[in-house]
């Protein structure tokens, strides 16, 4: 039996044997190195409140206990932050008894503070779908920071799928990074399966160490590049002179990473929480990073991760070189046929702090 998550060409391989199924032919770049994009289909439901469907239930009986209104999506809606909306995907699977999936937040759907999660039918946890899983799947959207404007096709989410043990041990992943060198980090901090990562708040040579959120803005089209101005939604934070910043309760913002990640092309990489122990505050919505993230042909660290930080209830003061998140590292089954950043147009590559592609440079 194969160990490790599955790569694009067996991802593309799953559509042909009809273990994943859709109403329309896949977007040209719906297949991601490492997972597959999820698109919204032409029905959003407003429901009371988030929830889980229980062994003993689908999504659709659980929508009709909890929707106040459906709508359309072939034109385009706009989702209105601090509400909850279920939409039904157009991806459906009939997985193979030795295949299962994780779903994340896309890159640019975590950079807007989108909370997303996805839910299978009998489902007992977000985000997580069964070996040999036969059924429809839904996500569950729920704007924090700015309106959004989506429409049917419009993919937030992204779900990658595994056969086997992937994940590295300790040990393993100690050895991948004495012979890869998985971040920019003199020392790597290894511990839990995973390698510690800590924020940047020196920032770059104009000081810039990261954005906030505005309240109160305009719509963010989720499909449109490069269409709206910086200033209407964020505000930006400059460096002070204590290497400090309080992160206000219930605030988003956007901040980068002391250490650069490369992520090697047999290997696929997952940002986690570090310990909510350490302190009140989430990191890291969009946790998937591709093979060949931050990779040259020479090897080598070279892009940053982003981290969108949201505090809870009372006001938290992050440090410079404080750690706050830890990247997992998993085993491809084959190396992918196209990797990140070399062989697509990838937003994200050799990226320092970078707000979603939304967003005019």
């Amino acid at each position: 039996m194969r160990q490790g998550i599955l790569p694009d060409r067996d991802i593309a391989a799953l559509f042909e044997a009809g273990a994943i199924a859709s109403a329309r032919a896949l977007d040209e770049d719906q297949i991601q190195p490492a997972s597959l994009d999820l698109r919204l289909g032409p029905t959003a439901y407003r429901v009371r409140a988030s929830f889980l469907p229980g062994p003993r239930r689908s999504v659709s009986q659980t929508l009709e206990r909890f929707s106040l209104h459906q709508f359309d999506l072939s034109e385009g809606a706009v989702l209105e932050t601090g509400c909850v909306y279920i939409v039904p995907l157009m991806e459906s699977f009939a997985l193979p008894q030795g295949v299962r999936a994780a779903a994340n937040p896309k890159s640019s759907t975590g950079r807007l503070d989108i909370f997303t999660r996805i839910i299978a039918d009998h489902g007992q946890e977000f985000d997580k779908i069964p070996a040999g899983y036969r059924g429809p799947l839904f996500i569950e959207i729920s704007p924090r920071t700015f309106p959004v404007l989506v429409r049917t096709g419009s993919r937030l989410s992204q779900i990658r799928f595994r056969e086997g043990k992937a994940q590295l041990t300790g040990e393993e992943l100690a050895g991948l990074n004495a012979a890869e060198r998985l971040t920019s980090a003199a020392d790597a901090n290894i511990s839990g399966g995973g390698i510690a990562l800590s924020v940047d708040l020196n920032g770059d040579e104009q000081g810039l160490v990261g954005y906030r959120g505005k309240r109160h803005t305009g719509v963010v089209d989720v499909d449109r590049r490069e269409a709206h101005r910086v200033a209407e939604f964020w505000e930006p934070i400059h460096r002070s002179g204590s290497g400090e910043l309080v992160l206000d309760p219930n605030e988003f913002y956007i901040l980068v990473s002391e250490e650069a990640v490369h992520v090697p092309p047999r290997f696929a990489a997952e940002m986690t929480p570090f310990d909510p122990l350490v302190g009140e505050f989430r990191v890291h919505y969009a946790g998937f990073f591709d093979p060949g993230f931050g990779h040259s042909a020479a090897g080598g660290t070279g892009s940053r991760a982003v981290l969108e930080v949201r505090s809870h209830e009372v006001p938290f003061i992050l440090e410079h070189g404080q750690i706050v998140g830890r990247l997992i590292y998993e085993r491809m089954a084959a190396e992918p046929g196209r990797l990140y950043g070399a062989d697509l147009r990838s937003n994200y590559q050799a990226q320092r702090l970078k707000l979603s592609k939304h967003f005019l440079p």
